[in-house]
């Protein structure tokens, strides 16, 4: 059975929640960020050695990283589910918002995040070139959300899944959401979906699900 490595207000969250829509069964071991660095525990290491959440095991094998883990688990337990079919113009659309999310979406915030907690020296290369990265990115964004219901077109995918993080980011903060209505109906979409609601049941808080 699949054991999730579990870390509190982390991306695993993203793989309850396909596990859920799969309906596959599955064991949660849970892991709680340390409070003062809000780092993962050491013993994630014991996992994996990067020590960083979401990790899974199945079968004997260790996979980590989130897009890796939601084509592992899509590919072998789907049957077709939550993806398109291959060789459709939808299955390359699919593929590019899956390592969208963490190769493009995600750097920027980390960066802003970071930088927002030094000196004002710091602050002005956040000024200079993150928060315009961010922008150029959620803009984009929230064009591409004006095509269609979900990312891939109006059927939902694992690629909503894999991008759900990032728009939850986002959502929590008023001055990058107020202008892009498009992210905010779709995080607002996504947390009214009966299995998104069986993973916060689950895996127990996460502050990003009160981001609307």
């Amino acid at each position: 059975m699949i054991v999730v490595h579990h870390l509190n207000n982390s991306r695993s969250q993203r793989v309850l929640w396909l596990l859920e829509e799969l309906d596959l069964g599955y064991d949660i071991k849970f892991y709680e960020r340390d409070q003062n660095t809000m780092l993962a525990p050491e013993s994630l290491r014991a996992v994996h050695p990067l020590g960083k959440s979401p990790v899974i095991t199945d079968d004997g094998e260790t996979i980590a990283e989130s897009g890796a883990i939601i084509e592992y688990i899509v590919e072998r337990y789907g049957n077709g589910r939550l993806i398109p079919p291959a060789g459709t113009p939808e299955r390359l659309r699919y593929t590019y918002w899956l390592h969208y999310a963490e190769g493009s979406a995600m750097p920027p915030l980390v960066m802003n995040l970071i930088f927002n907690s030094f000196s004002t020296a710091e602050n002005r290369a956040n000024d200079a070139f993150i928060a315009p990265q961010i922008k150029l990115h959620f803009d984009y964004i929230e064009t591409e959300l004006a095509k269609s219901t979900w990312f891939v077109g109006e059927e939902f995918t694992a690629a909503d899944i894999q991008m759900s993080f990032p728009l939850e980011l986002v959502a929590m903060q008023a001055e990058l959401i107020a202008s892009r209505p498009k992210i905010q109906q779709f995080v607002e979409r996504i947390h009214t979906r009966p299995a998104y609601k069986r993973a916060l049941e689950r895996g127990g808080a996460y502050d990003f699900a009160n981001s609307i």
